[in-house]
């Protein structure tokens, strides 16, 4: 029997299982406590958990559904991971040191489909969902990894940026958001977890109406049609009028800010025309939202865009502030080692690939 993972039930979800199987609701709190609190690596670490409990939950659950394959630090405190997952796909995880807090970056599908043509993920192909509970479990590990260093540390901030577009595994995101929020588990705040999609307009709406109380990012990357449509393919079935739409949805029911996500590739869409353009496309919502531009980390060496220069990102920057539009440069992390979304997977598979025909 296939075992799922544990981490992918809700504690109201693993509360009625466990009664299901004949064992007491307040059960469901104690294994919740050595899950997400003590961290348990096993369940017969569950030590105060009743052993037949602990027999039901080891028949059907599995408690590691990854592990660790590579391991790349920076000198910056940046640490990408690459898990390896029991179907043996390889997935992303990324923990950023910020002075706020330490953010963890996590991937929601193997490979991804939206096909951005300047994204390291996008070169492989979408293979399957993750699971809630295999994205939950990123957060795990991570945690574990900052337990294992002694130093109290805590994840105090999630961004669903990683492998794929959270939003074409929308049941599986929403049960992540509600076991990484519960306040009996890893507790981390709405306010401080943001989901990022490419633009999938009617997922939007209903993310809006789910109403997971978290932010949301928009990755625009362009600020007209034709120019979208030639980095992001997605355009071509959702123009950027269908998705300002689904935008403004979003921003008249939930009244919560917005980020919109926009990488600069140099000649490409960082002149001061495209940015009076963004400028234009965003002015009617300049009051809840925040253009957030991306310096672009080449995927590799034989990348066909290049980094903007420092120049012309402050001119791009200077014209949206001009213009009366908030706006901030990304913080890099991890320059030293494989930055790029997806760029070690890629890398990792490629040369896998070249052992097994050698």
């Amino acid at each position: 029997m296939s075992k799922t993972s544990i981490y992918g039930l809700t504690l109201a979800k693993f509360t009625e299982w466990l009664a299901e199987h004949g064992h007491k609701k307040s059960r469901a709190s104690q294994v919740w406590d050595w899950l997400y609190r003590k961290r348990a690596g096993q369940f017969s670490e569950m030590t105060d958990v009743n052993p037949a409990c602990i027999g039901v939950l080891d028949e059907h659950f599995s408690i590691r559904s990854m592990e660790e394959h590579t391991k790349q630090q920076s000198v910056d405190g940046t640490v990408k991971f690459l898990f390896r997952l029991k179907d043996g796909n390889l997935i992303e995880t990324v923990m950023m040191r910020h002075k706020f807090g330490i953010s963890v970056c996590v991937t929601t599908q193997v490979g991804c489909n939206i096909g951005c043509s300047f994204c390291a993920s996008g070169l492989l192909k979408k293979d399957r969902d993750l699971s809630a509970g295999e994205i939950v479990e990123q957060i795990v590990k991570a945690q574990q990894y900052l337990d294992q260093a002694g130093r109290a540390e805590k994840v105090s901030h999630i961004v669903v940026m990683g492998i794929g577009e959270p939003f074409d595994n929308f049941d599986n995101l929403l049960d992540f958001l509600e076991v990484v929020k519960d306040q009996k588990g890893l507790a981390i705040g709405g306010r401080h977890i943001t989901v990022s999609t490419s633009g999938l307009a009617n997922k939007i709406i209903d993310f809006t109406d789910a109403d997971p109380k978290v932010n949301l990012a928009i990755s625009l990357h362009a600020p007209n049609d034709e120019l979208r449509t030639r980095i992001m393919k997605i355009n071509r079935a959702i123009p950027i009028a269908k998705l300002m739409d689904a935008i403004h949805y979003y921003l008249e029911k939930t009244r919560r800010r917005i980020t919109i996500e926009y990488i600069l590739l140099k000649d490409v869409n960082d002149q001061v025309e495209h940015a009076l353009e963004l400028a234009t496309l965003v002015g009617g919502i300049r009051q809840l939202a925040n253009v957030n531009l991306i310096p672009y980390n080449p995927v590799n060496e034989h990348s066909q865009y290049q980094r903007s220069d420092n120049d012309a990102i402050v001119a791009f920057y200077d014209a949206l502030k001009k213009q009366g539009i908030s706006c901030s440069v990304r913080l890099e992390h991890g320059v030293d080692i494989d930055a790029a979304c997806g760029q070690l997977r890629s890398k990792q598979i490629k040369e896998e690939v070249g052992q097994s025909v050698s």
